[in-house]
């Protein structure tokens, strides 16, 4: 009975504090509205491509039916908009500026204060999400669909499972900064087949069988073509993506625990 209350007690205490670094880092992104306006309007890329799809005769060309493609790529900004990681980036900057140290003796890991100031992060940028699909939906009154309530959550829920697929990710990557001052411009390699495997510029049915293979190989296309399929009404096995995203999760969790002991490691070793 001990152990039980115990338990109690300490998912009481991580919830606690999780609400408060919440509370916190909401207070936070809010004083940064323009800027986090700007970087919404950054994450266009899924509607100018929907634009080239929809004027070019390539969708014809792959039998691809362009109100599919309307709702699909409409579908690929929103679930952008609410994946966003800039981890990398946060973390060099608190390792190089000696932030990390006092994050790491405070009682929470540092892992959730990155964690939750993207959460903090995505529900400041609702509104300004809201605003560009009613532009575009105004744009392209035959766009508009609007998902089931028992749909939508099961998208929701999808968005938010690819999120934390992709955090992880560049969470393993962000570990490099125990090694190196310059870890963050691993990114922008990241970014490279983030863009051509998820699906974000192309549908995954216009690359050859061979490059769709490849991709269903990494987690990109689970981090976006996944969601995005789903919340666009496709047909699609929602068990099977749901197991592989669980699974390239445990993966991420396992190796960036162990990278981050090994970096701390050396971590103290340079402090010292």
């Amino acid at each position: 009975m001990s152990r039980i209350n115990l338990m109690s007690k300490n998912i009481k205490r991580f919830l606690r504090i999780s609400f408060a670094l919440f509370s916190s880092q909401y207070s936070l992104m809010i004083e940064y509205r323009a800027e986090i306006a700007l970087w919404a309007i950054s994450g266009m890329l899924p509607l100018i491509m929907l634009g080239i799809w929809r004027e070019s005769g390539i969708s014809l060309a792959l039998s691809l039916n362009k109100d599919w493609l309307t709702r699909y790529f409409i579908s690929a900004f929103i679930v952008r908009q609410f994946t966003a990681v800039w981890v990398m980036v946060s973390f060099e900057e608190d390792n190089l500026e000696g932030r990390l140290s006092p994050y790491l003796l405070q009682p929470i890991m540092p892992f959730w204060r990155y964690f939750f100031s993207h959460i903090a992060e995505q529900f400041s940028r609702i509104p300004i999400v809201l605003i560009m699909l009613l532009l575009v939906f105004i744009s392209m009154p035959g766009a508009f669909w609007f998902p089931d309530f028992g749909h939508l959550m099961i998208s929701i829920f999808a968005i938010f499972s690819a999120f934390c697929v992709r955090f992880l990710l560049h969470w393993l990557f962000s570990m490099i900064c125990f090694w190196t001052d310059r870890a963050s411009a691993l990114e922008r390699l990241l970014l490279i087949p983030y863009l051509f495997l998820s699906g974000l510029v192309a549908p995954l049915e216009a690359f050859p069988d061979s490059i769709k293979t490849f991709a269903l190989f990494t987690p990109f296309p689970y981090i976006l073509s996944f969601p995005s399929r789903l919340l666009a009404g496709q047909e699609i096995n929602i068990i099977k993506n749901f197991l592989i995203l669980f699974l390239w999760g445990l993966v991420l969790i396992l190796l960036g625990h162990y990278f981050w002991k090994l970096g701390l490691k050396r971590y103290s070793g340079m402090g010292a």
